[in-house]
């Protein structure tokens, strides 16, 4: 079986750390290992209009902004399919054959799902096309015969839907879609990041992010406002990692490199980290050594934007080949897919001359 992956973003704002370490900066190691057959990577714009249908134009703007910043992370259009959902008209009707096999108490009980609602105040008039996101994403991974989705743990209750849904699909109709498997990041740190104000998590929304386009001088503020240990208040105060955005960026962000280069006085993160429990150590010391692994993580990511910037009628290009090939293998999913639900009428020949040979005979 060929090894393939889906995985996308919702283009409603620029993408940032918290993407960046929860799966962009993975696609990219997985695709430069080339152990993958194809890695199909996805706008969704469509399942970003199931929450923000009055306000398409958000959602039409920052089509360009999550191009750029895939492009800028080191994704390569000669490796990976880059395309937008809303093109890809298959979906739409996958979708619409799955929702057969879902009932509406399995969907309210999808603890992500349950989440988003609440995140989002729908609990009394939920959008039917925000409900059935699952279903949605179970048609765009099995569009493309997806057999790892990278993601973080967030999303595992919707991976598991998907392989319910496959597995059903089989069951009633012969083996014709795969199961596919979730890819967690190997760095727990990087499961979830969270905001820069102490939140549980990075959000848009709450304006708690460092972006991937963001300036030096926007990183530099970002840091320096980051919450620490609200009791941390003088130097000589021990000091609590837990909790501590600062030291859990440090475990996403900080290799044994970044000490030599900027913090030679500590030989790994592990001895600053005592070193701040038991107080003499102070934030704006760590900050500034956070801020310079950011900085430095940033920089290539900045330069490459800009590059890309200058051409923006080639990246819409990149997007609508990857489209245009992305819609040729979601057909081919569709065609398989009718078959198997003996739907596919008028490319079944045996039908129709078994069927006229019939109603030969009842005029015989």
């Amino acid at each position: 079986m060929k090894k393939i992956i889906l995985t996308g973003d919702r283009p409603t704002g620029r993408l940032h750390l918290g993407h960046y370490v929860g799966s962009l900066k993975r696609r990219v190691e997985l695709q430069e290992t080339g152990d993958y057959d194809k890695i199909y990577i996805m706008i969704a714009d469509a399942q970003a209009l199931t929450d923000n249908a009055d306000n398409p134009e958000k959602v039409r703007q920052n089509i360009i902004e999550v191009a750029l910043d895939y492009l800028s992370c080191g994704i390569d259009p000669a490796k990976s399919t880059l395309f937008i959902q809303s093109q890809i008209a298959e979906l739409c009707e996958l979708s619409f054959y799955y929702m057969n096999l879902v009932t509406v108490s399995r969907l309210q009980r999808n603890p992500t799902v349950k989440t988003e609602i609440k995140m989002r105040n729908f609990e009394a008039n939920i959008p039917v096309g925000f409900f059935t996101y699952p279903i949605s994403q179970a048609a765009d991974i099995t569009a493309f015969d997806a057999t790892t989705v990278p993601a973080g743990e967030d999303q595992e209750p919707m991976i598991e839907q998907t392989r319910e849904i496959v597995r059903r699909f089989n069951y009633i109709y012969g083996e014709t879609l795969v199961e596919p498997d979730i890819l967690l990041p190997t760095n727990s740190a990087c499961c979830r990041l969270p905001g820069t104000d102490g939140m549980a998590k990075m959000s848009k929304s709450l304006g708690n992010c460092i972006y991937l386009s963001d300036t030096e001088n926007e990183v530099s503020k970002r840091v320096k406002s980051m919450y620490t240990d609200p009791d941390h208040l003088r130097v000589s105060d021990p000091g609590k990692i837990e909790g501590n955005t600062v030291f859990a960026y440090l475990d996403a962000f900080c290799r044994p490199e970044h000490f030599a280069a900027y913090l030679p006085e500590y030989p790994n993160l592990d001895e600053l980290k005592a070193h701040y429990r038991r107080g003499g150590l102070g934030d704006v010391k760590v900050k500034k050594f956070l801020e310079a692994i950011l900085q430095e993580e940033l920089a290539p990511i900045r330069a490459r934007r800009k590059e890309f910037e200058q051409d923006i009628p080639a990246v819409y290009e990149i997007l609508k080949k990857g489209s245009e090939a992305a819609r040729e293998k979601a057909a081919e999913t569709l065609g398989r897919v009718r078959h198997a639900m003996r739907i596919d009428y008028f490319s079944d020949s045996e039908l129709i001359a078994e069927q006229a040979k019939n109603y030969a005979k009842g005029r015989e």
